[in-house]
């Protein structure tokens, strides 16, 4: 732990900061003048939790997948035979000569697995998506090929899969009452671009809204989250740039990347020594075959990983941006308005200054219960991206209702409605996340990510247990979200939960309840690390650190 903690320290160093200036504390007096964070706040906010299976575990989750996949040979030649009933669409008689749209491989996994699972995911809801909801309930007499609704409803099921992390899904009609003048007022829909006759007051008051709730110069919102990043992401790079992304980033970012044309490396997830190791070969060997240098380069990150929990190291990627003169993308979809104490979101839980990010990205379809993207930044950036953007040129703009609703919602979070409402729930998000995750560590299950971030996986490793974790969790009306291959790893299928700021500490605490029950029956405690339940009697990131350890790794530093 001492020389895990002595990295963080010197990995501070980057921007070249003499070794006396380095605190206990992980941040230098330099870091804290250019108001890129606080060092107390970066080692509190820093600790993640990756812990690895046992190696039984792993092998069993080979050996399942590897049943699964010989009994689907032996399904798919029982269809060839005609011993089974096939039930795919079939073509007609007069196409067989043409050739096939996909081959008939690249649909094994979804007929001889998903199919036969389908039944955990695509649930009829029936209801506000709120902390609670009402499923539709459903049967099916071909294994899950097709279902029909019995007619009957399952009442007060507990959502734990929902991204409203601070509960603004609401039906509550005093608070949604301006929105729904704005439905009266505007209508519900546009019905054209913002450049010809889309463009609305409403719109308007938005964007300078969201800039002033980030702290930059200006902000452009767009009517869709996904393609905020996959169209305004071509706008900026193009050939001759180089993206540089991390492993995990969400699909709307891979999606961006590749449309523009530029080259695009991966780097490891959340790792400092990747990035800058891909940096400095970026500068010394400029562009493949000419070696000239690059237009530019683009560093690509989320605030909170949607799949693994996890936030950026964001101190140490724009120190590592700021050394080699590269530009940052920062994708806050998860984090915004869900972490930081006023919700501002990862430069706010890091205390980093918003001008140090190039572009700041996020989406209103978490935390603030609409729909939507924006892009923020410089005026200079925006003002070129509602010519060139896709997303902006072709695209209908935001239906008004939707955008009033974020309007309530943040100026509900800033205080500007004379309430401390806002405040409350991201205060009750982050007592409802360190209290969930905390339980879960001492009950022995495996979870993945930051101790700050409402996004809360649990690993399950094996497709027989997902399965059965999410018929399980159901019975018990616990509404959960599993993911597994491809979405993952083969070796670690999860189920994903995500707290809310509307979960009550009864409602927690049932979940908590059947989690320790199913756990139990199906053999998912898999940690083999003990937690204290009084961690504030024993931080180990408290102890001294090991001196010879930070002066050795200084040394290879400076070599």
């Amino acid at each position: 732990m001492a020389r895990t903690a002595a990295n963080g320290n010197l990995r501070s160093h980057l921007n070249g900061v003499k070794n006396r200036d380095i605190k206990k504390s992980g941040c230098h007096s330099e870091r804290e003048k250019n108001g890129t964070g606080n060092g107390v706040a970066f080692r509190q906010h820093s600790q993640e939790s990756f812990e690895q299976a046992p190696m039984y575990v792993a092998v069993l989750t080979y050996l399942g997948f590897g049943i699964v996949t010989l009994f689907g040979y032996f399904r798919d030649f029982l269809r060839a035979v005609g011993l089974e009933k096939c039930h795919l669409a079939q073509e007609r008689q007069e196409q067989k000569d043409f050739v096939p749209l996909y081959q008939d491989f690249e649909n094994f996994y979804t007929r001889n697995l998903y199919m036969r699972v389908r039944d955990n995911w695509n649930r009829p809801i029936c209801s506000l998506p709120g902390p609670v909801f009402d499923l539709m309930e459903r049967v099916s007499d071909d294994y899950n090929w097709t279902f029909r609704l019995t007619g009957k409803t399952i009442h007060d099921v507990i959502n734990m899969g929902s991204y409203n992390y601070l509960g603004f899904a609401e039906n509550n009609a005093d608070f949604l009452k301006t929105v729904a003048d704005t439905a009266c007022q505007y209508g519900v829909g546009v019905c054209s671009t913002r450049q010809e006759i889309g463009n609305l007051s409403i719109h308007e008051e938005l964007e300078q809204l969201v800039a002033n709730f980030i702290g930059v110069e200006s902000s452009m919102v767009f009517g869709m989250g996904f393609a905020t990043n996959s169209m305004n992401i071509p706008a900026l790079v193009g050939k001759g740039c180089l993206i540089l992304s991390d492993e995990l980033n969400h699909t709307s970012l891979i999606l961006g990347a590749r449309l523009s044309g530029a080259t695009i490396r991966v780097f490891k997830h959340n790792n400092m020594h990747s990035l800058e190791k891909m940096l400095r070969e970026a500068i010394c060997t400029g562009q493949p075959r000419t070696h000239r240098p690059w237009r530019k380069i683009l560093i690509m990150v989320e605030g909170i990983f949607s799949m693994e929990g996890s936030v950026v190291r964001l101190p140490e990627v724009i120190a590592l941006k700021k050394k080699y003169k590269a530009y940052l993308y920062l994708d806050e979809a998860h984090s915004i308005g869900a972490v930081g104490s006023t919700g501002r979101g990862v430069t706010e839980l890091f205390g980093v200054n918003p001008a140090d990010v190039d572009v700041m990205m996020g989406t209103f379809t978490k935390s603030f219960g609409a729909a939507g993207g924006y892009i923020a930044g410089k005026k200079e950036l925006v003002d070129y991206l509602r010519s060139r953007s896709h997303s902006a040129v072709y695209a209908p703009s935001m239906s008004p209702p939707v955008a009033e609703q974020i309007i309530r919602a943040m100026k509900c979070i800033m205080g500007h409605d004379g309430s401390t409402e806002g405040i409350r729930r991201i205060q009750q998000l982050a007592e409802n996340t360190k209290y969930f995750r905390a339980r879960l560590k001492e009950m022995g299950f495996i979870i993945y990510g930051n101790d700050s971030s409402p996004v809360v996986p649990i690993l399950l490793y094996m497709p027989g247990k997902v399965v059965a974790f999410s018929r399980a969790m159901l019975e018990r009306r616990i509404g959960v979200v599993v993911v597994g291959f491809p979405a993952t790893p083969i070796t670690e299928a999860r189920a994903r939960f995500c707290v809310s700021a509307a979960h009550t500490r009864a409602m927690l605490d049932q979940v908590l309840h059947h989690l320790d029950e199913v756990g139990n029956a199906l053999c998912l405690k898999f940690s083999r690390r003990k937690y204290s339940p009084r961690p504030e009697l024993f931080d180990e990131t408290d102890f001294e650190l090991d001196t010879a350890d930070v002066t050795q790794d200084t040394y290879t530093t400076q070599c």
